[in-house]
């Protein structure tokens, strides 16, 4: 079976404009959740979010997106297309040096698409009537058109998909690309995910439901605070990340750079909850499971690192942990080093997965275990009798730490029951 290279990789987010940006400021336990700016938010009871700041300066002056392109995509695609192109470059390619392009698929995971853009369509539609709607509404907000508008803006010509599976859209997303690429219908793939939803509409619908943060308005950097016995809820982040992906031979030929590699790939689905994870954790530990043996990890005391799914939610975190116990044991499983970077950039939605795929990436890349921000109240007492176990691994409690880490993890968990694993391999 072939194996399959991480060569290159493009971030935006809260944390940071770029690579280097983000991940200096995530190894340092920086927060980047702040205080709504980008409307009103004295009607929520939620009034924070982990807001992507001075996206037009950064990808502009790169060259990573052209002004006049930019006016016919949503923020999402946009925000697809930037960090495609860092991430393109990242991996040593250029006009003068660009691999056969009818070998080359993009695969990008987004859970809501331009959900902004059915606002502004609809208010123009009630406000001034349906000739005033604009002709590219329905090509701007249509999921596919972030995939669309990569392929167009690299000149990739191979497959060109979207996958849309709540929060595990962009695990999946890069899942699927793995398979592609050993299956031989690409050599190369452009495979990530995206997300610029932070809108009054979706947060009411969050908030409604009580799955955000609430209690932290006041002090938004404390408000994402995973596996925390305090925590209450996640807090909405937007963004996006790319990885450039090749096959070992393909990167080899070419003397690739290579971060990692991207050794399995496992999915499930609960069939239990449209929204609560199963309590059981019986769809993670069997995504777990299978994403190991995709990989050929028999031995599992080689994973060093997990990059939890971690939201701050009650449900998740308790679940997760479960997981992690059932499939490593309590003697392992204590050995690990887990974080949830979530408690510094925000839940990306659809664009979470590939975020913590590209922070692990690097993760193994330099040797640096990430922090949980936030941990100062362990969740220790909890009802056995319900099954709930105590979240007392080592969560990487505040400040990061360097450790050789040969196998790691990156969890995504959707509404809808998706569960997504990504095993990601020393090289």
């Amino acid at each position: 079976m072939k194996k399959v290279m991480i060569t290159g990789i493009g971030m935006f987010c809260a944390n940071g404009n770029g690579k280097d940006a983000v991940w200096s400021s995530i190894k340092a336990g920086t927060p980047g959740i702040g205080k709504i700016t980008k409307f009103d938010a004295s009607r929520c009871f939620c009034r924070i979010a982990g807001e992507a700041k001075g996206f037009d300066e950064w990808a502009t002056s790169k060259g990573y997106l052209d002004r006049r392109a930019a006016r016919h995509m949503a923020p999402f695609a946009q925000y697809a297309v930037a960090t495609a192109c860092e991430a393109w470059q990242d991996a040593g390619f250029s006009e003068a040096n660009r691999p056969d392009m009818t070998r080359v698929g993009v695969l990008i995971g987004n859970g809501i698409g331009g959900i902004d853009i059915i606002g502004e369509s609809f208010r123009t539609l009630f406000d001034r009537g349906p000739d005033r709607v604009s002709p590219l509404a329905v090509p701007e907000l249509i999921p596919n058109e972030a995939a669309g508008n990569v392929s167009i803006a690299l000149g990739a010509k191979g497959p060109s998909q979207v996958v849309v599976t709540a929060c595990a859209s962009s695990t999946d997303a890069i899942g699927f690309a793995l398979d592609m690429i050993r299956s031989g219908r690409a050599d190369v793939v452009v495979a990530g995910g995206t997300e610029a939803a932070v809108l009054e509409f979706t947060v009411a619908g969050f908030m409604k439901m009580k799955a955000l943060s609430t209690h932290f308005n006041d002090t938004p950097e404390k408000a994402s605070r995973p596996f925390n016995a305090d925590r209450d809820g996640f807090v909405m982040g937007e963004g996006a990340a790319t990885l450039i992906l090749e096959s070992e031979e393909h990167a080899k030929a070419r003397g690739a750079r290579v971060y990692a590699e991207l050794a399995g790939y496992g999915a499930t689905c609960d069939a239990f909850h449209i929204t609560a994870p199963d309590p059981s954790a019986d769809g993670a530990i069997r995504a777990i499971e299978i994403a190991l043996r995709d990989a050929g990890v028999e031995d599992k005391s080689q994973v060093d690192y997990i990059n939890a799914h971690g939201t701050s939610t009650h449900l998740n975190d308790q679940m997760e942990t479960k997981a992690f116990k059932t499939v490593f044991g309590e003697e392992l499983a204590h050995k690990i080093s887990i974080s949830s970077t979530k408690s510094m950039h925000g839940h990306l939605l659809g664009g979470a997965g590939a975020l913590e795929a590209a922070i692990t990436a690097l993760s193994i890349h330099e040797g640096f275990v990430p922090p949980t921000i936030n941990y100062e109240n362990p969740d220790l007492d909890v009802d056995v009798e319900k099954g709930e176990t105590p979240l007392d691994l080592d969560y990487t409690p505040n400040v990061g730490k360097k450790r050789d880490i040969r196998v790691a993890l990156s969890n995504s968990l959707g509404f809808g029951g998706h569960n997504g694993i990504l095993v990601l391999r020393k090289v």
